[in-house]
């Protein structure tokens, strides 16, 4: 194209300068009147011209071959383009983000800015560690026992004035209630003592339970209720005999072969269904059964209120169970009560709520505790640690600082159950030996690191369920040995601002953890020991 250009510029000057009129008058040495000559030059411009439309018509050509090129080309000129601002806007985001939010940022080892901190590097004296485990934990020793001992007793009353109120005929039967809680696993760390006991039910006669579980295959449940099952209550005749007594009116002059007139389905028993069971279904329902375990506690209390010298309140209506005690002196002890459904011949029960879960909003399908397994997996381990070891103020100390932090910045999801959970993965883990006393500062490290590093993986398994190191001497029924492993924090993982708040919560725990062991250590001064507790220490 640029030779053709060239040549047309050639012409062109080639042109002007040939051109007769270019000296008109001034060659003087041309006859004006010679034919012969005039004839050549025409001759000569009209070459000339004919080879200019030549030129322009292969420069026309040229350019119109280009422009098409160029049309194929723009796609890719144009994404080109897009792609070159995208990154640049890319690169300019990634430097503003920085700005805006700074503590998420992390360094090249995986650690935080300022912000963040790791609990392996949380400063704790062994010296500071060991007077504030006396100072805090030991008191509770010798009341705790009073205490388990007094709840006991007025457990067994109650439970007694319950079942004389209900019918035996047409009510559930309530059978001996079982300890769990940290009161009766000897890590109480606050006031007013607290005791949990679960209250298993049974159906009357002739009814039975049918349990459907999550890990059973032939039962589908949706993924954000593991670790629940359904209690189905089998009506007589319902129970594979197919006998029509059970369900169509014979008559008086007709006996059934099978059953006695006795045994036939009564009216009371259609009113049970309808009173402990969802609407149109065989399924128990939590607010049926929560509702007619407060009316039972309720008059139950009543009948034996007199014998006592203390009042009883129900402290929330949402849970029927949730009683506090109140004694003249000013002193107090909660107590939560559950009623609960024993799983077949095992210490597992179906339970209706934890006190501390919310993510459950489905009325037939009721969680599994596995609380006397949890119980006596700490009671085995224990037999097997150095004497006086350090695995329970690690988990009195982390729930110390628990309840401390939910003081300062409110309730979150996070839970002593989490805690204790860590504790027991990091039992079966960890060589005995590990344990001593003196071992404190590090264990009580590893016990905050466990549970942050839970915290950033979202992942924290059910020390029970699916678990291979379970020892086999605490006898875990086999369905619930070999299921899938349950995620803790799955159901909380759903909820982001509920996850994020229990993040937030734990990492201020973990920034205060020094802070708040010194400020409620006592101090000795001069041979006397001098507490410098803030006005939050009354708990």
């Amino acid at each position: 194209m640029q030779g053709a250009i060239a040549r047309v510029c050639m012409v062109v000057v080639a042109a002007i300068l040939n051109h007769p009129l270019l000296f008109p008058n001034e060659n003087t040495t041309i006859p004006e009147q010679d034919d012969e000559l005039l004839t050549r030059m025409k001759e000569h411009q009209e070459k000339l011209e004919a080879e200019q439309k030549r030129l322009e018509e292969e420069i026309s050509q040229t350019e119109t071959a280009l422009i098409v090129d160029q049309e194929g080309y723009s796609w890719y000129f144009w994404s080109t383009l897009c792609l070159v601002i995208f990154f640049t806007i890319e690169v300019c985001r990634q430097d503003i983000i920085p700005t805006e939010i700074p503590d998420s940022v992390e360094d090249e080892d995986g650690d935080s800015n300022a912000e963040y901190i790791s609990a392996k590097n949380v400063a704790l004296d062994k010296g500071v560690l060991s007077n504030f485990c006396k100072t805090r934990f030991h008191p509770f020793i010798h009341e705790s026992v009073r205490v388990r001992e007094f709840i006991e007793g007025f457990a067994d009353d109650l439970l007694e004035a319950l079942r004389s109120v209900c019918d035996r005929e047409s009510d559930l039967e309530v059978e001996d209630f079982v300890c769990i809680g940290s009161m009766f696993e000897s890590w109480r760390v606050s006031k007013p003592p607290t005791c949990d006991l679960i209250v298993p039910f049974a159906p009357p006669q002739p009814f039975s339970f049918q349990f459907q579980l999550w890990c059973d295959p032939s039962i589908e449940i949706p993924l954000d209720l593991q670790g629940c099952g359904r209690i189905k209550l089998i009506k007589p005749g319902g129970n594979g005999t197919d006998c029509l007594c059970g369900s169509a009116n014979l008559g008086d002059d007709m006996l059934c072969l099978l059953h006695n007139r006795n045994e036939c389905e009564k009216p009371e028993e259609h009113t049970l269904v309808e009173l402990l069971c969802e609407k149109n279904s065989s399924y128990l329902s939590k607010d049926q059964i929560m509702r007619w375990f407060q009316i039972s506690v309720s008059k139950a209390w009543g009948q034996i209120a007199h014998k006592y010298d203390f009042e009883l309140a129900f402290r929330n209506l949402d849970f029927p169970g949730a009683l506090k005690i109140r004694f003249r002196s000013g002193k107090s002890v909660v107590l939560n009560i559950t009623p609960a459904v024993q799983f077949e011949d095992t210490d597992a029960y179906l339970i209706s709520h934890f006190p501390s879960d919310t993510s459950n909003p489905s009325d037939t399908h009721w969680q599994l505790s596995l609380t006397v397994y949890e119980k006596n997996l700490l009671k085995h381990l224990g037999k097997k640690l150095p004497t006086n070891s350090c695995h329970v103020h690690c988990l009195q100390i982390v729930s110390f600082l628990h309840k401390k932090q939910t003081a300062l910045t409110g309730r979150s999801a996070f839970s002593n159950y989490h805690i204790k959970t860590a504790l027991l993965h990091l039992l079966l883990s960890k060589r005995p030996a590990m344990w001593q006393a003196q071992n404190l500062d590090d264990r009580l490290r590893d016990l905050l690191s466990f549970l942050q590093q839970s915290l950033e993986e979202k992942r924290l398994y059910h020390v029970v369920v699916g678990n291979p190191r379970m020892p086999v001497e605490v006898l875990v029924p086999k369905i619930i040995r070999t299921a899938e492993p349950i995620n803790l924090f799955r159901p909380l993982v759903l909820q982001r601002h509920v996850y994020a708040k229990m993040e937030e919560h734990f990492q201020e725990m973990v920034r205060n953890t020094s802070v708040l062991v010194q400020e409620y250590t006592p101090h000795v001064s001069n041979g006397y020991m001098r507490h410098e507790f803030s006005s939050a220490d009354q708990m």
